[in-house]
């Protein structure tokens, strides 16, 4: 797929599945050269954001953004996308010094799960690929300068449903994340979908509600762009003529009768006693 055809695509995922904002195109950056000119940069405008508020700025406001580290206040956010250079001792210690988890240990247990993503020779060409970029570009997808690496897109718990129902429609394997509540959006919604080519359910965690205002009822699921014909394609297919729909069309209980409370069944009786 070319540009034109992902933004023809973010049109049509917005408009069937009638999604309250747009999807993000999110593209990963080799070098500063890459981004085009025509996307805001916070350290241009003498500003730093996290990337979490970038998301925002280009699903609710129609922004273009491009961040990098120079961009990027949400430090171990840069980190972990290895867009900056700090051992491990340190980024361990910075989070000790947050207070997130318990102690040191549980820290360090977070710090080696997530490095699991790095481990094996999948793991190492991973990380090579995260290692080669600098920062990404960040758009609403129907207006998407670039070809995305991955699609994110927020709603409600009917949306993340029918996302996954056509992420598994042939089923040749499910949707797998695990939650932390931290680093939802820019790790598990963006570039973990980039390095691992598999789509992420997120749950937004403290800094998505803290910085960018994401709302108590939205989760997201970053898929890898790839993956986008594959989900048009397969939407609303789950259960055939009993899918849920967009919006959700319940199936109402049939069959009932006063029985069901003794207050209705009281005043049916009363009523037929009335009645003659």
């Amino acid at each position: 797929m070319n540009v034109e055809a992902y933004r023809e695509a973010g049109k049509e995922l917005s408009h069937r599945l009638n999604l309250p904002t747009s999807p993000v195109a999110v593209t990963y950056v080799k070098k500063e050269d890459d981004i085009p000119k025509t996307a805001l940069r916070p350290s241009a405008q003498g500003q730093k954001w996290a990337l979490c508020q970038a998301f925002t700025y280009a699903r609710r406001w129609g922004w273009h953004v491009a961040m990098t580290a120079d961009d990027n206040f949400c430090v171990p956010a840069s980190a972990m996308h290895h867009w900056v250079d700090v051992s491990a001792e340190d980024f361990i210690q910075s989070q000790v010094e947050q207070g997130w988890h318990k102690d040191r240990e549980s820290e360090q247990n977070r710090y080696n799960f997530g490095q699991g993503l790095f481990q094996g020779p999948k793991g190492e060409e991973r990380l090579k690929k995260a290692e080669a970029c600098v920062g990404f570009v960040c758009s609403p997808l129907p207006k998407a300068l670039l070809e995305p690496d991955t699609v994110l897109v927020f709603g409600d718990g009917a949306h993340v449903t029918h996302l996954i129902h056509a992420l598994t429609y042939d089923y040749k394997m499910p949707v797998l994340s695990s939650f932390e509540g931290f680093g939802e959006t820019c790790i598990k919604g963006g570039m973990v979908p980039f390095v691992t080519g598999r789509p992420q359910v997120v749950i937004p965690g403290m800094g998505d509600r803290a910085f960018s205002g994401v709302q108590d009822h939205e989760l997201a699921v970053g898929i890898p762009a790839k993956m986008l014909p594959e989900v048009l394609g397969n939407l609303f297919k789950s259960g055939g003529r009993l899918n849920m729909g967009q919006p959700v069309k319940p199936i109402l209980a049939t069959g009932l009768t006063e029985s069901i409370t003794p207050g209705f069944a009281f005043l049916r009786k009363k009523a037929d006693e009335k009645r003659g």
